[in-house]
């Protein structure tokens, strides 16, 4: 193989491998889209890296957790969808080698203290990991907002690929779960006065001993059969009212 070759085939390889990569695009509510959400309510990292070290600041909003200017008006009760993509709105949203969960959080927008709403994992009728059902929904997957005193929240998606988790990123830095994170910005308008119950702190929440943080999503031994492995984290809050991983409306 000759140098020019060797360039073009590593270049390829680099591209594959950056462009497997996943962040929200946008929100819908109750089926209606509100818009590209990037940088607007969406606190959008600069690129579609996944986080891999559980230390690091980013494992709470990803690489840019600053207040953004919008945020999407909801009441208790709503569908809430959120929409994930690659590279552009509608491709093939993550890379199907990712497998892994689906989890949503929610906090209060000035309290790093979140609280989970939904996960899905391994789904064993379908045989499919629930990454892989997102991106068979155009990116979309959904929750309902639960029914909270009125505020500013933060809605923290995260999907999760388990492909190089065999090993921890602490122990190896090449290989590792690999987080991708967005976090979007929605007011809450609805009249009551639950809160939320004490939640849970990112980063701190998943430690390299924290089941389903390594996982060996390849190995022949019983313990790693998919429908075995758990998310990590808390458990989903009794308060949450349910979510579903299904294409609510088509992206144009």
């Amino acid at each position: 193989m000759n140098f020019l070759t060797l360039a073009v085939f590593v270049s390829s390889a680099l591209f594959t491998i950056v462009s497997a990569h996943t962040r929200v695009y946008g929100v819908w509510v109750n089926g209606v889209f509100q818009g590209d959400g990037r940088e607007l309510y969406i606190r959008s990292s600069p690129t579609n890296d996944p986080i891999k070290d559980l230390k690091s600041g980013a494992m709470e909003c990803n690489a840019n957790n600053h207040e953004v200017p919008q945020w999407i008006d909801v009441k208790g009760g709503d569908k809430l969808t959120l929409e994930w993509y690659r590279e552009k709105r509608n491709d093939n949203i993550i890379a199907s080698s990712h497998h892994g969960p689906v989890q949503v959080y929610i906090a209060p927008a000035s309290s790093n203290s979140w609280t989970k709403l939904f996960e899905e994992a391994y789904d064993a009728t379908s045989k499919t990991w629930a990454t892989n059902r997102v991106a068979k929904a155009h990116g979309q997957h959904s929750i309902k907002v639960p029914h909270l005193e009125a505020g500013t929240y933060l809605v923290r998606g995260e999907m999760t690929a388990l492909h190089q988790a065999d090993q921890l990123y602490s122990h190896r830095k090449s290989r590792g779960v690999q987080f991708y994170i967005s976090c979007i910005q929605i007011r809450v308008t609805s009249n009551v006065s639950q809160r939320l119950p004490e939640g849970t702190k990112f980063p701190g929440t998943y430690k390299d001993d924290t089941p389903g943080i390594q996982w060996d999503l390849y190995g022949p031994g019983e313990g790693d059969a998919p429908e075995r492995y758990i998310p990590p984290g808390p458990s989903v809050w009794e308060g949450a009212k349910g979510g579903e991983i299904a294409q609510v409306g088509k992206g144009r």
